[in-house]
């Protein structure tokens, strides 16, 4: 027996399991690296248009996760929308294929970003072996989403509610309320963006997006950011203050008011919707989940493979229903679940999402000198 072997078995659990991790990571790369066309029955790999990239400020956004290459075009705009049926999808044969799209980066938090307390299997989520027993497949769907969801979220839940608790500052809240009304657009336009930006490596780490169409990849993004911004929202709304923490502070409501009526319809709709997604109590599993269902969506306009995103959604959608039916299991009114009634909120989640472009395309016309970030600009174009 090898000197490095005895060495590896005096290693606690925890230990052995850091270096398979990291063994299963570099194999991960070296695959990504040799492999160009993965073998998938259902997610055929498809060549992205070199044309339609999503850009970050004359960066743009590519199908290698974390690439970055300069680019000059920009989104060129959506298809024609198709008409499809719903299909019910077996995801066993391609589950090994769909964690293998997710690995071929570090899903690590950058620099700077709070660390995420993770319990020690947090990386040891690749299966050695493809399963077939659905309930099996749904666990680890359940489980790669929600680390995604924690891997990209800014704040532990400890943090925030460690903020909740934490005394007023008087100061914050005059200095929010009495911001110009162009000052205050800018400062949420750019938490906003910081946001997305997570949002997206969250959707990096979905299994099977990244083996979506790059144009389809671009249309889910676009149509689901703010959506996705919204439910990441409910988790910093303290229900005994009715308010939100907002840049380390706590701010009710009217802080964000301005005397536009659009501005402050989106304000009262995106309040009222994150105050109810809080009063569910959902887990960060099952926030996960349903951001995943949220974002997955195969009727936004636009996209071409409906049906690889409808299998894929339906997969996602039974995992968020198990994990619900497990941890509330007592429905809400009559045969009414939790889940339904998460379900039911989605075409809410669209009506906030074309108010803020109403009211945000109302404001750029009154303010065309204002430069908003690079990545919101690309996300919510108003000049089409």
């Amino acid at each position: 027996m090898s000197r490095d072997a005895v060495k590896f078995g005096r290693m606690s659990k925890k230990q052995r399991e850091k270096v398979e991790d990291e063994v299963r990571y570099h194999r991960a790369q070296q695959r990504a690296q040799t492999e160009t066309a993965p073998d998938s029955s259902v997610f055929d790999q498809q060549t992205p248009s070199s044309s339609d990239q999503l850009q970050y400020g004359g960066y743009g956004y590519t199908s290698e996760v974390g690439s970055y290459g300069s680019s000059s075009h920009g989104y060129s705009g959506y298809g024609q929308v198709a008409q499809h049926a719903g299909m019910q999808y077996d995801i066993s044969a391609d589950y090994v294929d769909y964690v293998d799209s997710t690995t071929a980066y570090d899903p690590r938090p950058t620099p700077g970003t709070p660390s995420v307390d993770t319990p020690a299997t947090d990386s040891a989520l690749l299966p050695s072996a493809v399963t077939t027993d659905p309930a099996q497949i749904s666990e680890l769907l359940s489980k790669t989403i929600a680390d995604a969801h924690a891997r990209t979220c800014l704040f532990t839940l400890e943090h925030i509610h460690d903020m909740f608790r934490k005394p007023q500052d008087l100061s914050k809240l005059i200095y929010y309320k009495d911001m110009a009304h162009e000052e205050l657009w800018l400062e949420c336009a750019q938490k906003l963006t910081t946001v997305i930006q997570q949002i997206i490596e969250f959707a990096k780490m979905v299994p099977g997006f990244m083996k979506l169409h790059q144009d389809d990849q671009i249309v889910l993004l676009k149509a689901g950011s703010f959506e996705l911004a919204i439910l990441r929202m409910s988790r910093y709304y303290d229900l005994s203050q009715n308010c939100v923490l907002y840049a380390e502070t706590m701010l009710p409501q009217d802080a964000f008011y301005t005397n536009e009526t659009a501005e402050m319809r989106l304000v009262n709709f995106v309040f009222d919707f994150a105050r109810s997604i809080a009063e569910m109590k959902l887990t960060e599993t099952e926030l996960a989940l349903y951001s995943a269902v949220v974002l997955l969506s195969p009727d936004r306009p636009g996209l071409k493979g409906i049906a690889e995103i409808t299998r894929l959604s339906q997969a996602v959608q039974r995992a968020l229903r198990i994990e619900m039916d497990r941890t509330h299991p007592q429905p809400i009114k009559g045969d009414v679940t939790v889940c339904d009634a998460m379900l039911a909120k989605i075409p809410v989640l669209r009506d906030l999402s074309m108010l803020h472009m109403d009211a945000l395309a109302k404001f750029k016309r009154s303010t065309p000198h204002l430069e908003f970030p690079a990545l919101h600009k690309e996300l919510f174009s108003v000049d089409s």
